[in-house]
């Protein structure tokens, strides 16, 4: 009897660590997506209508850039505290969250060009840029393409940082495609929200849940495509030898968890040592590192970034 019962228990918790509610989820459109401010838009080039939030004042502005498959809520445990003595900006990527999607170059030049032109629609002469992973190599190359209206950097877990031969990158290109993203298996999608984090908090389980119903929407294709094409962006315009050109001063803050950066299969590694080396590349730089912590840093660390950028930028 108590080996039935522990075999019983085994299998019980085995069915409920596989089986998840996500199944019943209702399926949403991009622009059902709940954000914790207002959004505005803006219409650029290419009949793109970029979506974003605006809140608070002061006398910098902070232009805020998610990373790959993300949205602007990456940044929801930050600007409730940088809003206080900052104007905080973040926006939506082309392709991503409630911005236009469509059949967009998806470049790291053509990145820079949509912050740039969203700069001058807004009227903004210059600006703090932060950026995340994907949004940090952005923000690298935006700085590089426009530093007059790039005051200072700040780069969360950054791409960019990791060198890639010319047989990786086809790899990227190769496993990389369209129908891989609109496939995804759930199972996979929480792996993979799951991998972003040391300790995955329970307030970033909309990054699941929105995901999963996302699949549902009539621009999800076109939401994959720019995942795809992001991918191509990032190999196929490397910007490590190019981090010395960079002149702005700039913070780099990396988990030193992050299980993404260096990249598992193709540069099996320590974070720190790709943090290390990157930063040193880049003149007028800091580096941060937060114990216990994954790729996410600003979510997973709100508060220790939060106070590390109010020090970078007094």
């Amino acid at each position: 009897m108590k080996i039935f019962n522990i075999i019983s228990i085994v299998l019980i918790g085995f069915l409920l660590l596989n089986c998840t509610p996500y199944t019943n989820l209702t399926k949403m459109n991009f622009e059902e997506l709940k954000y914790l401010y207002p959004v505005k838009k803006v219409e650029l080039n290419h009949g793109i209508n970029l979506a974003y939030i605006d809140e608070g004042k002061g006398k910098q502005t902070i232009i805020f850039i998610h990373g790959l498959g993300s949205y602007l809520r990456a940044w929801e445990k930050n600007i409730p505290e940088l809003k206080k003595n900052y104007r905080c900006i973040a926006i939506d990527l082309p392709g991503y969250g409630k911005s236009s999607k469509g059949i967009y170059p998806f470049t790291m030049d053509f990145f820079a060009d949509v912050i740039n032109e969203f700069m001058e629609k807004l009227n903004i002469r210059n600006a703090v840029i932060a950026g995340h992973s994907l949004g940090g190599q952005i923000a690298i190359s935006t700085a590089l393409k426009y530093p007059d209206i790039v005051s200072k950097l700040i780069l969360v877990d950054p791409a960019g940082f990791e060198k890639f031969n010319e047989g990786q990158k086809q790899w990227f290109r190769d496993v990389m495609t369209v129908k891989l993203v609109k496939l995804t298996s759930i199972k996979q999608i929480r792996k993979n929200v799951y991998i972003n984090f040391y300790n995955m908090p329970d307030d970033a389980e909309f990054m699941i849940t929105d995901r999963i119903a996302l699949r549902g929407s009539p621009d999800f294709d076109k939401y994959c495509y720019a995942v795809v094409k992001s991918v191509d962006a990032m190999v196929n315009t490397p910007v490590y030898n190019l981090l010395g050109n960079i002149t702005q001063k700039t913070l780099v803050i990396f988990g030193k968890n992050d299980e993404l950066i260096p990249n598992r299969f193709l540069n099996p590694g320590f974070t720190e040592d790709i943090a290390v080396d990157g930063a040193s590349k880049i003149p007028n730089s800091k580096l941060i590192m937060f114990d216990k912590c994954g790729h996410f840093s600003q979510f997973e660390k709100a508060e220790q970034f939060n106070k590390a950028v109010i020090e970078f930028l007094k």
